[in-house]
């Protein structure tokens, strides 16, 4: 009877080991998956990893991406810096956000495939808010509003407004809303024209003082440095065709990130910094938005 209860309480201590080994197995599983990128009810680790605004305050880095050709709102000074009023907001901006910017200058058509691509953080170079643009990306508040004319040689005296286009080779910003605007709303009014599309401002104006093409269309914030330096015979005709707003472009589904940017603009409307900016730039007072 001794051995049979010695034994029996050897089983007995046997199985309860087991069941501690079961038990602790079960609890490092857990917490294994959890490691492993699987977090608990409640764990906002995940959450915060993806929240952008807290990714760029941890790397200390705002990725700004801009075209770099665009005076006066984007372009390479005599220093090589990207420089400029679209420049001088992203720096401003990245300032209240307390990071630093850095740029990524590259074509206008690149700049929103690489927003979404998650190689830049936001676009500060003057992208117009679109209905169309809004399905793809998300945008501020407006931060500075374009009029935008018509544009063409001085001794031109053949085209003051918009149904002159027909019948004319039209140059045009490659993946601008301007485009769009051409391709969109003024063929199908207007008729026939040839749309010729240019990566830079600068470009189109050459060929257009040398005659290759006969108009184009951007605002003459835009166009008046790149006149005023390179000595173009060109002129801006009639009335403003349109007003554009812009608005810092930034990939979708980032509302703190969206949120964070929205508050540094309205800052800095409410204290001074962005009318300094832009008087800096454009020698006058912004117009009422």
């Amino acid at each position: 009877m001794l051995r049979k209860s010695k034994g029996l309480t050897i089983m007995a201590l046997l199985l309860v080991f087991i069941l501690a080994i079961a038990g602790c197995g079960t609890k490092a599983g857990t917490d294994g998956n959890r490691a492993a990128g699987t977090p608990a009810a409640g764990d906002s680790g995940a959450a915060k990893a993806d929240n952008l605004l807290a990714k760029v305050k941890s790397s200390g880095t705002l990725k700004v991406g801009l075209m770099g050709t665009y005076a006066p709102y984007n372009f390479l000074n005599d220093k090589k810096e990207i420089d400029g009023f679209d420049a001088d907001i992203a720096k401003e901006i990245a300032k209240r956000l307390g990071v630093k910017v850095e740029f990524a200058p590259q074509e206008f058509s690149a700049l929103i495939p690489s927003l979404q691509a998650g190689k830049i953080d936001a676009i500060i170079s003057q992208v117009t808010i679109t209905d169309e643009r809004k399905q793809q990306i998300d945008f501020t508040q407006p931060y500075i509003t374009n009029e935008v004319k018509i544009i063409v040689r001085q001794d031109n005296n053949t085209i003051t407004k918009l149904e002159d286009f027909k019948g004319k080779n039209i140059g045009v910003g490659l993946g601008t809303n301007d485009e769009a605007y051409l391709r969109n709303e003024v063929l199908p009014k207007v008729g026939n024209f040839t749309i010729k599309t240019y990566d830079d401002v600068i470009t189109s104006l050459q060929d257009l003082n040398a005659g290759r093409i006969d108009a184009t269309i951007n605002n003459l914030y835009a166009l008046k440095p790149i006149v005023d330096k390179n000595g173009f015979k060109i002129k801006a005709v009639g009335q403003a065709i349109k007003a554009d707003k812009a608005g810092v472009a930034v990939r979708k589904n980032n509302p703190e990130f969206l949120a964070a940017l929205d508050k540094a603009l309205t800052d800095m409307k409410a204290d001074g910094t962005y009318n300094t900016i832009f008087k800096k730039w454009f020698g006058e007072e912004p117009p009422a938005q």
